[in-house]
């Protein structure tokens, strides 16, 4: 089977080097944005959606033009990108996965592609690789790059910039091993798993929040675009990016641990931005309990829910496991012991106790243990899941493997 995995390293450029870097991010968030006002004026005007085709017409003329001649010395494809990137955000848009795209500012999100692979030159041996019009690139070699090389990503972040390789390769199939596991996500504990066992979260903005409020506020004092508050800005910018490093870093030991002990996940199917939304209202509707609720949305982003799911998908697909999203209702109300669904089940947050059958519990782990139920049942029947192998499976197809 074929595996797409992505290498992710940091840059060291000369100053020249960054120099260009610098100007081709500009150009294509130039040219994203120029694509992105050229559908609003055609919008407006009565006609219909620019197809990106029709897009790289107008970037021919966009680089020809003699009021942006500094746009035919950024590499083309990494402009044709840009382009794509922008019908990208229309698609998402127009299928309801994301809003109506906006126009991109300079330092947020800076960066460019290198979609031909045939213009990428890699000496993972010297931790060098090399892209149209920036030359050889010295790289923080931390690992080796398996596999053919597809394209290349460069990225600015906090002052540093980044290079994500992605590379195509040839595995054996994976054959997965272990028990099933059911997994219940919360606030007190990351995740608690159906046989008892659970991950304490880490919460690193939690540990760190008085320090970046503390530069913050330095940074607030100072003029907006001086010299000290573009300094200021930068020293904001580097913290935040430690707390998401040391989030991510968390997520993906404990991600893949799970993962490569268990041949079936059941996770719940839950809309982390929808239970994060906030609870402020509008002027004419205040909100209620919106202190409560703004520390329990801090709680789910800072433990990143959403990545930690996404990354249990994947790892599982990677090796050959079965990944099933169920629905959440009544979770961690029902009983285990005799099924019996009510909401006095739970009074506190943290106990469970049936008030039919008396059976007394960690709230948490029953809810896992129920999530696991219903992936199993979903299996049985053949529902449709997430795999490694398909996205439906036989069930006496899916019992075998489990067992095995």
């Amino acid at each position: 089977m074929e595996r797409l995995q992505a290498f992710k390293f940091v840059l060291m450029p000369t100053g020249e080097q960054a120099r260009k870097m610098r100007q081709f991010a500009g150009a294509c968030r130039f040219v994203y944005n120029k694509a992105l006002a050229l559908q609003k004026e055609n919008h407006a005007a009565g006609g219909k959606f620019v197809g990106k085709f029709a897009i790289g017409k107008h970037l021919t003329a966009w680089r020809n033009s003699a009021d942006t001649p500094w746009l035919a010395e950024a590499p083309r494809h990494a402009l044709m990108m840009a382009t794509q990137d922008c019908d990208r955000a229309f698609q998402n848009f127009f299928a309801k996965r994301a809003e109506f795209p906006r126009f991109k500012r300079k330092g947020e999100h800076d960066g460019f592609q290198f979609p031909d692979k045939n213009q990428i030159a890699l000496d993972s041996g010297n931790g060098r690789i090399k892209v149209p019009k920036l030359g050889w690139l010295r790289y923080r070699h931390s690992r080796d790059v398996l596999g053919e090389v597809r394209s290349a990503s460069v990225s600015l972040r906090a002052g540093k910039w980044y290079v994500s390789i992605l590379t195509k390769r040839e595995v054996e199939q994976p054959v997965p091993h272990g028990p099933a596991v059911g997994i219940d996500v919360g606030v007190t504990r990351l995740a608690t798993l159906s046989d008892g066992t659970y991950i304490v979260p880490l919460a690193s903005f939690k540990k760190h929040e008085q320090r970046p409020a503390k530069y913050q506020r330095r940074m607030a004092r100072k003029v907006k675009g001086s010299s000290n508050w573009k300094k200021s800005k930068a020293r904001v910018q580097r913290i935040h990016a430690h707390i998401a490093n040391a989030r991510n870093d968390f997520l993906h030991k404990a991600s893949n641990t799970i993962s490569k002990n268990h041949a079936m996940i059941a996770v719940e199917d839950l809309q982390v931005r929808n239970m994060s939304k906030s609870a402020a209202g509008a002027a004419d509707a205040q909100g209620c309990n919106v202190r409560a609720k703004s520390g329990l949305n801090k709680s789910i982003l800072d433990q990143g829910w959403f990545e930690f799911r996404r990354q249990l998908e994947y790892k599982t697909a990677w090796r050959g496991g079965f990944f099933v999203a169920v629905p959440p209702q009544n979770t961690s109300r029902t009983c285990p012991s005799c099924g019996h669904i009510s909401a006095e089940n739970r009074k506190t947050q943290a106990l469970f106790a049936c008030v039919r059958c008396g059976h007394e519990a960690n709230a948490d782990h029953v809810g896992a243990i129920n999530v696991l139920e219903r992936g199993q049942r979903l299996l049985a029947c053949g529902e449709t899941v997430q795999s490694g192998r398909s996205k439906k499976q036989e069930p006496a197809d899916v019992t075998q493997a489990i067992a095995a």
